[in-house]
């Protein structure tokens, strides 16, 4: 088998779309010998930041020496991003022989995994090959039936809950809660930036499963400076206080920081070694692709895979608070699924001129039906339709100055073939 055959056969399994449940992920993982419980866990959930808490937990456990393996979730150009030992991603010839390990398990099941799983399976034996001492698992979707909740973690994180794919998780937020705290195991210590009726939920969870737990809120952080590529924090730990600066802006970055220390301390409350130096340079050298990522200045051009009520009205928070400039101009292209409405209402606020367009994605909304939205939604100034997203790209960067911003946000798959076109 070669590379294109093995990604072939892995994207086969796209059309079962996503089917909630353990039991396919457990029969796989069983005849492999179970490779998810020979190195340790960091279990991380939640509606906003995951991605940025492991990527701070990444770089801080790497940088006290300890061997690191990273699954994420969605990937943004590649699948290689998914899997990732010490910064490094999986080579094509490493996804080929996985897909062989575990091709002969899948091929004798009669009821047949989804693709999540079967990467989630590949992402657990990779590790395990690699011989990692800690992995940083991110939930997929949900948390109580997703494919990653066969894990036995040192630390579970729910870093905060919004409304998202209530199609699925339940109309209310205490529903979409209660999905999320499904990856709490007994005694295993959680983290939580939570608040509200979701809090509420997952402490009677904590009860229940007789939890230590760590609840960080806006006490626990607080900005000290920053720039356009930079920001420096005094995050309030439980152990002790930290001053940390890091590569990247964003002030909903504050609580993603404070949640991956918290985290940390959780983590040598149980006996695991961490150096404050370690800490404060793990910190500064973090990076998150697609994610509140400049990728050139004059004019700056930002990318933000805000795709939710939630991550979308954080952005705009940011984009008022932390960048100054003459006119923003927005490239946008949502999925159909999401609540677009109100998103485009959010954060079309700030823009000057709006180019709607779409990503790859087949579930990706027609550029004419976002226009009408953005219509809708009260926008007064210039809107422009883009069938293609070089198109709407190319234009932008055509009409910009060198004062002006170009944000290009709405999903992470817009993101991801935005960084196609631009490198």
């Amino acid at each position: 088998m070669n590379y294109k055959e093995a990604i072939s056969w892995l994207n086969s399994f796209q059309r079962f779309g996503i089917k909630l449940g353990l039991e396919r992920i457990k029969y796989i993982c069983k005849k492999l010998g179970n490779p998810q419980d020979k190195y340790q866990i960091i279990h991380v959930g939640g509606s906003n930041g995951k991605g940025s808490v492991c990527q701070f937990l990444k770089s801080i456990l790497c940088i006290n020496g300890y061997r690191v393996g990273v699954y994420t979730s969605p990937h943004l150009q590649s699948l290689s991003e998914r899997f990732v030992v010490d910064g490094k991603k999986i080579s094509e010839r490493e996804i080929v022989s996985l897909v062989e390990k575990i091709k002969p398990i899948v091929d004798e099941m009669n009821d047949t995994p989804t693709f999540f799983e079967a990467i989630t399976a590949m992402a657990f034996q990779y590790f395990c090959d690699r011989k990692v001492e800690y992995a940083i698992i991110e939930v997929g979707l949900g948390g109580r039936f997703d494919a990653t909740n066969i894990v036995n973690p040192l630390v579970s994180v729910i870093t905060n809950v919004s409304l998202e794919h209530q199609d699925r998780l339940g109309k209310k937020i205490e529903d979409i809660a209660f999905e999320k705290a499904g990856i709490i195991k007994k005694k295993v210590a959680v983290v939580t930036a939570a608040s509200g009726k979701a809090l509420e939920v997952i402490k009677k969870k904590l009860i229940e499963n007789n939890n230590s737990a760590i609840f960080v809120n806006k006490n626990f952080y607080e900005k000290i400076s920053g720039g356009i590529d930079w920001q420096k924090y005094l995050i309030n730990g439980v152990l002790k206080d930290y001053n940390l600066r890091i590569q990247m802006p964003g002030t909903f970055q504050g609580e993603n920081l404070a949640v991956a220390i918290a985290t940390v301390e959780a983590l040598q409350r149980n006996g695991v070694f961490i150096t404050d130096e370690s800490i404060v340079k793990g910190a500064e050298c973090t990076k998150h692709i697609g994610r509140m990522e400049i990728f050139g200045f004059n004019p700056v051009l930002l990318l933000d895979g805000a795709h939710n009520i939630a991550a979308i009205s954080a952005l705009k928070d940011s984009i008022k608070k932390d960048f100054v400039f003459r006119k923003l101009i927005l490239v946008i292209g949502i999925l159909s699924d999401k609540n677009i409405d109100e998103m485009l209402e959010i954060i079309t606020s700030v823009a000057d001129l709006v180019i709607v367009t779409k990503s790859s994605n087949e579930r990706a909304c027609n550029p004419v039906v976002l226009k009408d939205k953005v219509l809708k939604a009260g926008f007064k100034k210039e809107i422009i339709a883009k069938e293609k997203l070089n198109d709407a790209i190319a234009y932008a960067k055509s009409v910009a100055k060198k004062d002006d911003l170009i944000l290009i946000t709405g999903s992470l798959f817009t993101v991801g073939d935005a960084r196609y076109i631009l490198t």
